[in-house]
């Protein structure tokens, strides 16, 4: 199995997983509250759906898509937060099906792209396998959010290798993003598997290190916790100050999610900021 193809199974799985969670409540629950503030079960689908359409427009119409960031550089997060209402009014069944539909559609172009291919962003362009792990990594954050909001536990699967690679790779942005020099040295960073595998990024003599749980790794870059709630260890200033403004998605950072014992937000954690690549909000 290629690297696209991969990607791709993990993706629609993740999608599937999700779906599995909404797809039979009824549509007062789509009105619960979740962890993103003032966006409901319905907003985080709503969210996705809205993504892959700019997903969409970008895999078939570039020029299109180029207008669509301008309107998003000027207001970042009225941009996606409008995106999201549209969505989330309409009724449960109509925005399920719109959402399955979208995304379905975006599969089927993904597979059939050309080698070589790249598409625009509101980020660097990224090619097919690059934009198929950032929605696959931008479902799993959202579907978080919604297990998160429905008291539900979801079990680790290895497709979090694809959040985490993201995640490692994203490093020098999150230092871009809040104006700073991104470390010159590269980090090892060594993450723990669902299965007790082991993930690792980078040279094993690396000064700066990070280790600790996958599903720790990929909670903070897509900033679904605090790093104060995860068994992460950074070894090194600059590994430890990555794990305080971690993020694995386009755009700028947000507030932070607090510790779940209270206090203020911390700078990597996220209560707010979301961007058209989804980790945020």
């Amino acid at each position: 199995m290629s690297e696209l193809d991969a990607v791709l199974h993990d993706l629609r799985e993740e999608s599937a997983e999700l779906d599995n969670l909404v797809a039979g409540l009824a549509d007062a629950r789509w009105r619960l509250a979740t962890p993103a503030p003032g966006w409901t079960l319905a907003h985080q689908i709503a969210h996705l759906a809205w993504t892959d359409a700019a997903a969409l427009l970008a895999a078939t119409d570039p020029e299109g898509f180029r207008a669509e960031v301008a309107k998003a550089d000027a207001d970042p997060q009225g941009f996606v937060d409008a995106g999201a209402e549209e969505g989330a009014v309409l009724p449960p069944a109509d925005l399920l099906a719109g959402w399955r539909a979208g995304r379905d559609r975006l599969w089927q172009v993904l597979s059939t792209a050309p080698a070589g291919t790249r598409y625009p962003w509101y980020g660097p362009p990224m090619s097919v396998a690059s934009m198929a792990t950032a929605r696959l990594m931008e479902t799993w954050a959202h579907g978080q959010d919604v297990a998160d909001a429905l008291e539900v536990r979801r079990e680790p699967t290895g497709r979090l290798r694809q959040v985490a690679r993201i995640g490692v790779r994203a490093r020098d942005y999150a230092f871009f993003v809040r104006g700073l020099p991104a470390p010159a040295q590269e980090f090892r960073v060594e993450l723990t598997g669902p299965g007790g595998e082991l993930w690792a990024y980078g040279p094993e003599g690396a000064a700066q290190r990070v280790t600790g749980p996958a599903l720790d790794f990929c909670l903070l870059a897509t900033q679904r916790a605090h790093r104060d709630d995860l068994a992460l260890r950074a070894e090194g200033e600059d590994a430890d100050r990555w794990l305080d403004i971690a993020q694995a998605f386009a755009g700028p950072a947000g507030e932070g999610r607090r510790p779940r014992g209270g206090g203020p937000a911390g700078e990597g954690g996220d209560s707010g900021g979301d961007a058209p690549e989804g980790g945020g909000r």
